[in-house]
């Protein structure tokens, strides 16, 4: 059991910033404007996923095209859904699970070759 837990103040270096957390922990790391904030978020060597939280949808749209991550969800947590493809990208990962993607990704494609001989 780990506790709920809110790391604030976190900065580029710091473990909470650096490396990809799991569980119940939020860290909050705080940017001077979008352009910062894409900034910050890029420079991880993970990308599995990320939130963005607004009421313009026009703007987090244009702004999870420029995130290197898996996944962006607006305004929601990340979710499954069997239709949409699920995966990460630099160190979270590669490859997709869900969706065709992901059936092509637990396929292992054979190839048999014969020579019909008379």
């Amino acid at each position: 059991f780990y506790e709920p837990t809110v790391l604030a103040d976190v900065t580029p270096g710091m473990a909470a910033f650096d490396e990809e957390t799991f569980g119940p922990v939020a860290a909050i790391t705080v940017a001077d404007n979008a352009e910062h904030a894409i900034e910050l978020a890029n420079t991880s060597d993970y990308g599995l996923g990320g939130s963005l939280w607004t009421n313009d949808i026009a703007q987090a749209q244009r702004i999870a095209r420029r995130l290197e991550t898996g996944g962006v969800f607006i305004n929601g947590y990340p979710a499954s859904n069997a239709r949409i493809p699920v995966g990460g990208v630099k160190k979270s990962g590669y490859g997709r699970e869900l969706s065709h993607f992901g059936l092509r990704e637990f396929t292992n494609a054979q190839a048999v070759w014969a020579k019909v001989v008379a």
